[in-house]
């Protein structure tokens, strides 16, 4: 089984970092050049105890409880480990010292200076000590014999010298290295290291080989190289079982060799290529600890492991170790009563068993400690528990030539070797650091900041508010030790967790309460704790051990109490939502099971999410759960993976950002404090080599942007499909909002639809362009009408007809699917005129006939549309020219424009969109027939609409028909020009179809010069005018019935006159659209 390398992690600052582990291999301990030693109980530990030894750490030794250190001051001095506590100086040298050992039993520490200088000297009494002088430059470093008799040392003067450390004198001496006259210009700090127990073998780095001498001859038994090392060794070091050695480069490069073949095991490349300065083998092998020049940490798992067991130590995973302690009692219980003395004469049923990996216990089964550990203590079989009734009759009974219990090989082979189960993480606060902290947040989010300050001076809690109208910075005593706070616009609430004489207690300060009493406690019943707490509008609510969630009133008032599936993790509120994760059940092979609940508390109270799985990325947990500041629940997990409710989609977690995109390092992260959807902004806090920022100094607030996890995002196309669908998830709130009665900004909704309509178009040309007329017609579905005609057009200029006369079809079906939400909404029209009838006789938006507006406002438009695409295609201007806002009025007719009268309405009741969807009706309706014939059918509507019908649809069969709205239109030139020059193009294609006519007719018109263009569009304008004043001629002759809808129709032109005004000032929807489908092509 190859090794694994572990991410590389933030460790100290620039420069010279040392590593090793303790002596148990529990932990892993680095020194650097900020001067700290950290003591790290893994690698993904985010919050190392940190001794501070000096300005600058030069280098670490470390054995029996005690840390050595060499550092800035020129001297070596002695701290108790773990603790730090400061214990004297060794010994001082005129300048630093580069290099601190131990011998073997840790009495007696060696260091080399850059004074030319090596000490010996006795720990427990600092004046024994021995002085090696011999070297012409400074030390770079130094190893002990195991044996205590030899000191071997190297040297920028380029030699590796061994000394007898008896009479300090230098047994030999090679010349191995480069010259140098300074530490910090030394190719190699030439770390050597002595074959452990024996001492056999002396290992020395010498440019891209490992030198072993032997011992007492001082002959060089052989070297270890492999074609990987391409760059100097600078650090080699040997495994504790003395067979492999494991050596490290100044280009990153990690070597392990098994010394008795000379063959490399072990390849290994630093991330980065940074130098590797500091390395350290595991007590128990199988995991090599590593630093670069950089500051980083690094890790190596499962070295020279080839029968594919997992490494020892509990620094490989913070999961192993808790899971460990999940059963502290179990291993108490199988000490005691599982093991059985190897001289009963049950437990071996064939003494000249080999194999002693298996203990047979009484039943005749193997079994050993490691499987028993790893099983669920409700599934010990009845053949257990008879042993161990068994095995206590056992005890009582020794025989004096008993051999006492042993401890149980760790190769023994396990019952149970499926996935482990997850250690279940433990409930928090979102935006809160650890409580263990002395100073630290208790909650950062938008509204403000909670911190808790608890030392030797004081026990306090300071409030402050990002915007100081709501109330002022408030400082609060914590006398009752509150561990858990949240904070909204009208209250702080604080929980404590219980003590022996006091029960758990949720508090809250109603700074916005009218009266004068703005606080108030209530306690929790006996053996119940409060785990999380959260805020929303006239509301509070903390979940308890008892897997309870109780609400109450932002005033004291008790409320709901209902039941959670299982141990809470955390909670948020917003507005009357509350959200709820916690335990679904146990997760395995470091996967958490989390389930999560959003309720709503408002009148209508009701469940959107039922205890739905919570997804989240493999082997990670939990960090931030919340609402974005439009209400809409949002989670960060441990890999940096920001997901939100897609309302859109059935309630579905999409993911939105990836906070690791943006951070430098491996163990950089963003602490999230908010989110918000318009504008669209992710604010956390950057936090370098941590998880979480420290109180002081106070930490710089970062936005991110969002960007969806889509396919193929370098290209064109997986750009704007991005685009798009961030657009649509980011104004999903909208529509909740609109829903739910709450207010909203229309004019972002307009945005929205108008940004998703030019990014359709936009990718709707790109296919046309790929020739990708399916995809065409799949993107025109998700179109509004307006931008499915704008397609047609662009489909027909681009001499893609079947394309065209597709989308035309599509166009009837939403003209019919329209149609049909008009009958439902003109019933609801009557129904309101039926209930207005005697109050008013002013227009409002439910009254005014929009139709026939609709079609005038479509006449006008159309006209000017037709000019200028012939203007385009005729000039050919700058192809970006309106590209920059495509769609700056695509909103006309699907979002309100509305009229003075109308706005009694709209304070009269929530903005709701439902009424105005029969406007795009008309215009649909055009579009259908720009390519087809009508159906004859289409006029039978309802009764209610039925004469307005019968002006508006009319069979193209009669073309001189006064109503038909396409003979309303003017004709463009090319139009006219087509009339007269369509016998000429039949006279030289007798066999061609109307549609090829036009097709010829339009590559004819084309190759016209630009003046003989603009005269036939001219003839065009000017045909127009004339057939406006036809028009009015012929509508004189009417009967009575007709003048009264004239003057109906009259009317409605007064009173729509306002939004027509504003016409002139923006360029149609339809021509921007227009002029940029064919710049384009």
């Amino acid at each position: 089984m190859p090794s694994t390398q572990k991410p590389m992690r933030y460790g100290h600052t620039e420069g010279h970092t040392d590593v090793c582990f303790d002596d148990t291999g529990s932990c892993i301990v680095t020194c650097g050049s900020d001067g700290d030693v950290r003591i790290w109980e893994n690698l993904d530990d985010d919050d190392p105890k940190s001794i501070n030894v000096g300005e600058k750490a030069y280098s670490f030794a470390l054995k029996n409880g005690r840390l050595v250190t060499a550092v800035s001051n020129n001297t070596v001095q002695i701290h108790t480990f773990p603790e730090g506590a400061p214990d004297g100086i060794l010994t001082r040298f005129t300048t630093n010292a580069n290099h601190v050992v131990f011998n073997r039993d840790g009495t007696k520490i060696a260091a080399g200076s850059s004074d030319f200088m090596v000490k010996v000297v006795e720990v427990t009494d600092s004046s024994q000590q021995k002085t090696f002088r011999g070297h012409d430059a400074p030390v770079l470093s130094l190893s002990f014999d195991p044996q205590d008799a030899f000191l071997t040392s190297a040297s920028c003067d380029g030699s590796v010298r061994v000394w007898k450390i008896s009479d300090q004198t230098c047994v030999t001496s090679w010349p191995l290295l480069q010259k140098c006259n300074d530490v910090i210009n030394a190719k190699s700090i030439c770390r050597l290291a002595w074959q452990p127990k024996s001492g056999k073998l002396l290992a020395v780095p010498v440019e891209k080989v490992v030198k072993l001498y032997r011992r007492e001859t001082w002959d060089n038994q052989f070297d270890l190289s492999d074609n990987f090392i391409t760059q100097t060794l600078s650090i080699v070091t040997w495994s504790p079982c003395g067979q492999y050695v494991a050596a490290g480069s100044v280009d990153g490069c990690i070597a392990v060799w098994n010394v008795d073949t000379q063959e490399c095991m072990e390849r290994m490349k630093h991330e980065k290529s940074y130098t590797i300065c500091g390395l350290a083998w595991h007590p128990k092998g199988g995991q090599i600890a590593y630093t670069d020049t950089e500051g980083n940490l690094g890790l190596l798992e499962n070295v020279c492991n080839r029968d594919g067991k997992k490494s020892v130590g509990k620094v490989s995973s913070a999961v192993t170790k808790d899971y460990n302690d999940l059963f502290d009692e179990d291993d108490d219980f199988l000490n005691t009563d599982l093991i059985e003395p190897r001289s009963s004469p049950k437990v071996l049923s064939n003494e000249e068993d080999d194999d002693d990996d298996d203990l047979m216990l009484a039943s005749g089964h193997p079994r050993q400690r490691g499987a028993i550990i790893e099983d669920d203590e409700n599934s010990l079989d009845a053949a257990l528990m008879k042993v161990n009734s068994n095995l206590e009759k056992d005890d009582d009974n020794d025989q004096d030539g008993s051999i006492p219990v042993l401890p149980v090989s760790t190769t023994q082979r396990p019952f149970y070797d499926g996935p482990m189960p997850t250690p279940q993480q433990k409930p928090f606060q979102s935006g809160s650091t650890p409580s263990h902290l002395t100073h630290r947040f208790m909650v950062w989010n938008s509204i403000g900041i909670i911190r808790c300050y608890n030392d030797e001076q004081d026990n306090a809690i300071d409030v402050e508010f990002h915007d100081t109208s709501i109330h002022h910075a408030t400082h609060l005593p914590n006398s009752l030790n509150h561990t858990m706070a949240d904070l909204s616009s009208e209250a702080i609430l604080l929980a404590c967790e219980s003590t022996e004489e006091l029960a758990s207690k949720l508090h809250c300060v109603h700074f916005s309460s009218w009266d004068s009493n703005k606080e108030w406690t209530v306690d929790m019943p006996k053996d119940e704790d409060i785990e999380a707490i959260c805020l929303g509008q006239g509301w509070a609510a903390c979940a308890t051990s008892a897997m309870l969630t109780r609400v109450f009133t932002i005033g004291g008032v008790q409320k709901e109490i209902f039941s959670l599936p299982g141990p809470v993790v955390s909670m948020a509120g917003h507005g009357e939502q509350l959200v709820v994760i916690y335990h679904r059940g146990t997760g395995f092979d470091g996967d958490q099971c989390l389930g999560v609940q959003l309720i709503e508390l408002g009148k209508k109270k009701r469940q959107v999410l039922h205890g739905d799985p919570l997804p989240l990325t493999r082997k990670s947990y939990l960090m931030w759960i919340g609402f974005s500041a439009e209400g809409t629940p949002c989670y960060v997990d441990s890999e940096g993976i920001v997901k939100m409710l897609n309302r859109g989609l059935g309630n579905t977690w999409i993911p939105v950002c990836d906070t690791r995109e943006y951070c430098k390092g491996k163990s950089d992260h963003y602490w999230v404090i908010g989110i918000h959807e318009n504008p669209q902004q992710l604010r956390c806090i950057p936090c370098k080599g941590a998880r979480f920022p420290p109180t002081l100094p106070r930490p710089a607030v970062a936005i991110l942007s969002f960007k969806l996890p889509y396919c193929q995002i370098t290209t064109e196309k997986g750009q704007m499909e991005e685009q798009f669908w961030r657009s649509v998830v980011f104004h999903n709130h909208l529509d909740y909002l609109s829903k739910n009665g709450y207010e909203y900004d229309e004019n972002a909704k307009n945005e929205a639809a108008k940004e998703q309509q030019e990014l359709l178009m936009k990718l709707f040309a790109l296919s046309c362009k790929l020739e990708r007329e399916f995809r065409c017609v799949e993107l025109a579905d998700f179109m509004t009408q307006n931008a499915v005609n704008l397609a047609i057009k662009y489909a027909s200029r681009s001499r893609k007809l079947i394309l065209a006369q597709r989308l035309s079809e599509m166009a009837v079906e939403k003209a019919t699917e329209m149609a049909a939400l008009e009958e439902d909404d003109e019933e609801e029209d009557d129904f309101r005129n039926h209930l207005n009838a005697g109050y008013s006789n002013s227009a409002t938006e439910w009254s005014q006939p929009r139709v026939r507006n609709l079609l005038h406002e479509q006449e006008m438009e159309d006209s000017k549309e037709a000019d200028a695409v012939e203007e385009v295609s005729a000039n050919q201007k700058d192809p970006t020219a309106h590209s920059a806002n495509i769609l700056d009025n695509m909103s006309k007719f699907s979002k309100n424009t509305p009229t003075p009268n109308s706005r009694a309405v709209n304070k009269q009741k929530s903005p709701v969109i439902k009424p105005l969807i029969p406007k795009p009706k008309s215009k649909q309706a055009l579009a259908a027939t720009f390519f087809q014939p009508r159906p004859s059918h289409a006029g039978d509507k309802t009764v209610e609409e039925r004469e307005e019908k019968a002006e508006n649809i009319l069979p193209e069969i009669q073309p001189a028909a006064t109503e038909n709205t396409e003979n309303k239109r003017p004709k463009t030139g090319f139009q006219m020009w087509l009339e007269e020059n369509r016998e000429s193009i039949l006279a030289d294609n007798p066999d061609l179809e109307e549609a090829d006519i036009i097709k010829e007719g339009m590559s004819r018109f084309r190759v016209l010069s630009s003046d003989e263009r603009m005269v036939w569009t001219e003839k065009a304008k000017g045909g127009a005018a004339s057939n406006s004043a036809e028009a009015k001629k012929r509508k004189r002759p009417t009967d009575a019935k007709n003048e009264g809808k004239e003057k109906l129709e009259e009317k409605s032109k007064e009173e729509s006159s306002l939004p027509k005004k504003r016409k002139p000032l923006d360029p149609s929807t339809n021509v921007r659209l227009s002029a940029f489908a064919f710049k384009q092509s």
